[in-house]
């Protein structure tokens, strides 16, 4: 039988999910900064709409890592927060020099799905050992992807 921590949680399985977590922030942090870039560096005939969303998406993606980063915290870790750090943990693909619309969607789309594996593999953690908190926000992190990466798919069909 593991020990439990403050928040009643089993120690051990509680280490094992902050890694996860960090997994997920590294991610989460380069999923941003990849937005970001497109942001930027977005062109052609659909700039102005492309660029106010992927606006909205990486504001979206810096409150999903603070959120993160204190989850880390709460369960008693530390959140990662370096670039190295973030760069041995990414799976992501690296926005280098996308300007294409429908290029940056599929990245989008892409990095979204990976971003879900990692989070899916958190929530049947989680609601393992009864951790409402986490479980909760991999919840909805998960519905609020599926439907983004619908929507986008939407748009690539036009």
């Amino acid at each position: 039988m593991s020990s439990l921590n403050q928040l009643g949680l089993p120690q051990e399985q509680t280490t094992a999910l902050v890694e996860k977590l960090n997994v997920l922030l590294a991610n989460y942090q380069m999923y941003y900064q990849n937005v970001r870039a497109l942001h930027w560096n977005i062109k052609g005939k659909r700039f102005f709409d492309l660029h106010v969303k992927f606006e909205e998406f990486y504001n979206d993606a810096q409150l999903k890592v603070d959120e993160v980063a204190e989850r880390v915290l709460t369960l008693g870790g530390t959140p990662l927060h370096t670039y190295s750090d973030y760069l041995a943990h990414n799976n992501l693909p690296i926005a280098k020099d996308v300007s294409k619309d429908e290029d940056a969607i599929q990245l989008i789309i892409n990095s979204l799905s990976e971003l879900l594996k990692i989070e899916r593999i958190i929530l049947n953690d989680s609601g393992d050992i009864n951790d409402e908190g986490t479980n909760g926000m991999m919840s909805g992190f998960i519905a609020e992807q599926e439907k983004t990466i619908w929507m986008l798919n939407a748009f690539l069909q036009a």
